[in-house]
């Protein structure tokens, strides 16, 4: 069976297709700026040549519409019609108490929109993105998997807030967590590379990027995560503030007249290392500011560094240990800085790694030192695979 996979953003549209009879990837691509002047598709067949259309594209429903397009082309394409595709599994960042992966209904979806205030840059798009393909491929089975899905399995006191009980069981007030299937798929790649079950390991995961979160993992589950109620909470990220005394909230909009809305703004968009170093949201020109000696650049680098070495102090805590250490996503698998500065300073914990190991941007790799207790590596993550393969799972499961 053939399965697409799609990761609907804001303005944005990522997927890949695989044979899932070999886990192969036949084609990926990413749709760029939708209803914004200067939208691109760009469409990478597995071995082939590269396709580029430049385009007007207004909604989420067009851009499926091409990356269909892109996917049954005579020269770039790699099925010869939309039948071929057996299945579409959908990446949904906010899944509220959802506990694993499910076939998309009319339920599925109301509770995808239901969710949105929790993930607003994300949850949205998702929901178009099911929409679209709804519209255009009516007959297609599809599978929602979330994000939040992996850190089911927290104990209920990690996961619930110190706010008066009936107001958090009210409201669904509780520690949800993010990155869940990026997470799992590390975690399990790493029990794979030490040759152990990962049921046996102690396992902390740093998911790195515009939006980062780490996760503590322990009996295969995830035991305790950076993220909260929404994806906000944590690590100072790109643009998001991360842990902040929640006191800061009123006390600016009291003194700013700040709305509720444009505080949520201000703190998922406008914050993080892009609030305060004034310079980017992309940790790659932070780096490039601090070589220039910009030290609002040096503090926010600073800043984050910090906050990842306490996130991995506190779950060594709470799993009593640690086996393995795992960086991934965008700054996690690309950055010899941002891994080098995190593990710095932390051989009481067990943790050491080999600069030499540590040169490598974007492929798996042990990077721990000699006579360090905990195995140190860096793991691209693979959340597309994940979603195929609980997509392939569950409609093969519906098909009995």
């Amino acid at each position: 069976m053939k399965i697409l996979v799609l990761n609907c953003g804001s303005s944005s549209v990522k997927y890949q297709i695989f044979d899932m009879q070999d886990e192969r990837v036949l084609a990926k691509g990413l749709v760029e700026r939708i209803g914004i002047p200067g939208s691109v598709l760009t469409h990478r067949p597995a071995g082939g040549d590269k396709l580029v259309r430049e385009e007007e594209i207004a909604d989420h429903k067009e851009a499926i519409r091409l990356c269909l397009e892109a996917l049954t082309d005579p020269h770039y394409g790699v099925i010869k019609d939309y039948s071929e595709i057996g299945a579409v599994g959908h990446r949904i960042v906010h899944g509220g108490t959802f506990p694993h992966s499910v076939l998309v209904d009319a339920s599925t979806k109301e509770a995808i929109g239901e969710l949105e205030a929790l993930a607003p840059l994300h949850n949205g798009a998702a929901l178009r993105g099911i929409e679209a393909c709804e519209a255009i491929l009516p007959h297609t089975p599809q599978v929602t998997a979330f994000d939040t899905a992996f850190h089911q399995g927290m104990p209920d006191y990690a996961y619930t807030y110190s706010l008066p009980y009936e107001l958090c069981q009210k409201h669904l007030i509780r520690r949800y967590g993010a990155h869940g299937t990026s997470h799992q798929y590390v975690a399990l790649r790493a029990a794979a590379l030490v040759g152990r079950p990962l049921e046996e390991l102690k396992v902390i995961t740093c998911h790195l990027g515009n939006g980062s979160s780490i996760t503590a993992i322990k009996n295969a589950r995830s035991y305790d995560t950076s993220m909260g109620f929404t994806p906000l909470a944590g690590l100072t990220m790109g643009s998001r503030c991360g842990d902040i005394d929640p006191a800061i909230v009123p006390f600016l909009m009291d003194k700013e007249g700040y709305t509720p809305a444009e505080m949520d703004q201000l703190m998922n968009r406008h914050s993080g290392v892009l609030g305060v170093s004034g310079v980017s949201s992309d940790f790659r020109d932070i780096e490039a500011a601090m070589a220039e000696g910009n030290d609002r650049a040096r503090l926010a680098w600073d800043i984050f560094v910090h906050t990842a070495k306490k996130y991995i102090g506190a779950y060594v805590a709470i799993l009593n240990g640690v086996d393995v250490l795992v960086f991934t996503a965008g700054l996690g698998e690309n950055s010899v800085a941002a891994r080098e500065a995190i593990c710095q300073d932390m051989d009481y914990l067990g943790i050491g790694i080999d600069r030499e190991k540590n040169q490598v941007r974007g492929r798996e790799q042990e990077i721990t030192s000699p006579g360090a207790r905990v195995r140190t590596f860096v793991i691209p993550t693979n959340e597309e695979l994940m979603i195929a393969r609980d997509t392939l799972a569950i409609v093969q499961a519906q098909a009995r």
